[in-house]
């Protein structure tokens, strides 16, 4: 995959272009040809400018981009250097390259960002009911820490079409 990807990182100029990316790869149609969907269960965006301008200005916070030469957005990560952990959260991988090792690379990237930045564990959150993506992250040395968090009721995030709550999964990073 390292081959036909390329990685960047994301700067505010980016942002209405991975706004519709993202929104692009977890909700609606176009989602839906995707084995990562949320729109079974979210109604909604996923996150808007604001909320991604709002992240991006976060301490220690990058969204990395997977990208080919042409420079044509194949996937994204958010990434937030916290005390204790690297944070990870909406990775993204456009829905007609899923299953491709974009995903991958994504995750070996956050893992090397995760080591430059001094951190040896990363920490994420995934819906509980997502039992495939759960498999995906778990196949991939992330383990449930047993830990749980509402989903978040701002609308901004999307309107569950049911109760939602989020699993803590961490991965220690050598």
């Amino acid at each position: 995959m390292s081959a036909t990807c390329l990685l960047r990182t994301a700067t505010s100029a980016a942002v209405p272009r991975l706004a519709h990316f993202v929104n692009q790869a977890y909700r609606g149609e176009e989602a839906r040809k995707g084995w990562t969907t949320e729109a079974h269960l979210l109604d909604g965006q996923r996150i808007d400018e604001a909320g991604l301008l709002d992240m991006l200005a976060a301490p220690g916070a990058t969204f990395l981009l997977a990208q080919t030469p042409e420079g044509s957005l194949l996937g994204s990560v958010y990434l937030q250097a916290r005390p204790d952990c690297l944070y990870l959260s909406m990775l993204a991988v456009a829905p007609a390259r899923q299953a491709q090792g974009v995903g991958k690379f994504l995750l070996a990237a956050a893992e090397d960002h995760a080591r430059a930045q001094g951190c040896g564990l990363i920490r994420m959150t995934v819906i509980s009911i997502r039992t495939e993506l759960l498999a995906y992250y778990e196949r991939r040395g992330y383990r449930r820490t047993g830990a749980t968090e509402p989903f978040p009721t701002d609308p901004r995030f999307g309107i569950p079409r049911q109760p939602l709550e989020l699993l803590v999964l961490e991965k220690v990073i050598v």
